[in-house]
């Protein structure tokens, strides 16, 4: 019989040391904020319930987190008081069976493997208490887990830990597993600290062990287990998740001559065999299929890039845009919400926004579909197979049927019917010779001037 899980995301911290007024859990890496990455994890996890803890005045960080969609609840914590108070205002109302598995809304790189393997660890050894260990680069102000035979018997504050237990014991990370019919127990025994005026969520391990109940630790990445408190930690973070990410992709076939240099958003999906150069920006909702290639200094965001399509270099797909298969978007090309058709060009120095491009369609240098009439957005359809000549503005709402053609300096404001030719340009005049007569008369002026 399966195991019910109740996860509890502690987020109740005021973050004074991110220096502005956005709620910490609310500031966004890589397209997500963090709570919304660890809310991603929690439900990758399917637990029965999720419950977030949080302080007092913190709506705007309960309204963000049920937009997740997830079986989640809020649970105030008032005043916070600690880790342990915090687990304490989590569980009431909760099932006393099944699990507990106890998340931090700032802790956004955490795996569910990591979290899945924690569990199992708990359900093996049917411990009370299952936690987080990881090993750093930098190990300074984490706890130390002193074990013996396999069993976790503490988790000490550094500042209590001897010189061999702070040099080699595994540091808390902080997620911990808890046998839900034990915890309360647990949590009502938990000291007070006078001198941070909080109760430790930690001192439940030693007190499990008083009781002869199991306590065990697992060892996962220290990635997984990298919290965010500043902005300097938060910079960190970004670093270590677009590390993660580079990875990944190449590791499924996503050609990339300088993968230091891209950047990813927590959603981005790229088929095996789509090239990325270098200095790319990829925001939240982009899709390439396998051929396409995006040159350097490019910018996608929420769009669909077709198989064989190229974008760039310096290019700026907004969203709503969908690039058919073949079809090229150029350099200096902005695109918002806009489609195009197989094989269609925008080559070059060209904005197309509220627009259907039909296939093997072609946009000239300086073609510009006028979208905003300072009030509401209106489209334009091209058709297929139509060609729009150099500096052109299509004044939307206009078609363009399959076929025509367009003359370069036009401005279309009515529809061009299949296969008909629009220019709108004044007739050019020459007049022979006079381009001498212009030159004497600056100069005379010029001279004139100077006298």
């Amino acid at each position: 019989m399966t195991t019910a899980l109740h996860v509890l995301i502690l987020a109740a911290g005021k973050g004074t040391r991110m220096r502005n007024g956005r709620p910490k859990v609310l500031h966004p890496l890589a397209g997500r904020s963090l709570l919304e990455h660890v809310l991603a994890v929690a439900g990758e996890l399917d637990p029965a319930r999720v419950v977030l803890v949080l302080a007092p005045g913190m709506e705007e960080v309960a309204e963000a987190a049920a937009r997740s969609g997830l079986p989640l609840s809020v649970a105030i914590q008032d005043p916070p008081l600690g880790t342990g108070h915090a687990v304490q205002a989590g569980i009431a109302g909760l099932p006393a069976s099944g699990e507990v598995l106890v998340l931090y809304g700032d802790t956004p790189l955490i795996r569910a493997r990591t979290l899945q393997e924690l569990l199992a660890a708990r359900r093996a050894a049917d411990a009370a208490v299952a936690v987080l260990g990881m090993d750093p680069p930098d190990r300074t102000g984490y706890g130390r887990f002193r074990q013996e035979g396999g069993q976790l018997l503490a988790i000490v504050e550094e500042r209590h830990a001897d010189p061999e237990l702070r040099r080699s014991g595994l540091c808390n990370a902080g997620v911990m597993a808890m046998d839900a019919a034990r915890l309360p127990e647990l949590l009502a025994a938990v000291p007070h600290r006078p001198d941070k005026n909080e109760y430790y969520l930690t001192d439940i391990v030693e007190l499990a062990r008083q009781r002869g109940w199991a306590c065990v630790a697992v060892e996962g990445p220290w990635q997984d287990g990298v919290g965010v408190n500043s902005q300097r930690q938060l910079a960190d973070a970004y670093q270590l998740f677009q590390d993660r990410q580079r990875e990944r992709h190449l590791e499924l076939g996503v050609i990339m001559p300088v993968p230091d240099s891209v950047h990813f958003s927590a959603d981005t999906e790229v088929a095996p065999g789509a090239m990325i150069e270098p200095y790319v920006m990829i925001g939240p909702g982009v899709r390439l299929e396998a051929g396409a290639r995006v040159h350097a200094f490019s910018h996608l965001a929420g769009c669909t890039i077709e198989a064989d399509a190229e974008i760039g270099p310096f290019a700026r797909v907004r969203p709503g845009s969908r690039i058919g298969q073949g079809a090229k978007v150029g350099n200096f090309v902005e695109t918002k919400n806009a489609w195009l058709g197989a094989g269609a060009k925008l080559n070059h120095l060209s904005y197309v926004g509220d627009a259907e491009v039909g296939e093997a369609a072609n946009l000239g240098a300086g073609t510009i579909t006028c979208n905003y009439d300072g009030f509401g957005k209106h489209r334009t359809a091209i058709g297929a197979g139509a060609f729009i000549g150099s500096n052109t503005a299509l004044v939307a709402p206009v078609n363009v049927g399959a076929g025509a053609l367009v003359g370069a300096g036009s401005v279309i404001t009515r529809d061009v019917p299949d296969d008909a030719l629009a220019v709108t340009r004044p007739q050019q005049a020459i007049r022979e010779g006079h381009a001498a007569t212009l030159r004497a008369r600056y100069r005379a002026r010029k001279t004139g001037a100077g006298s």
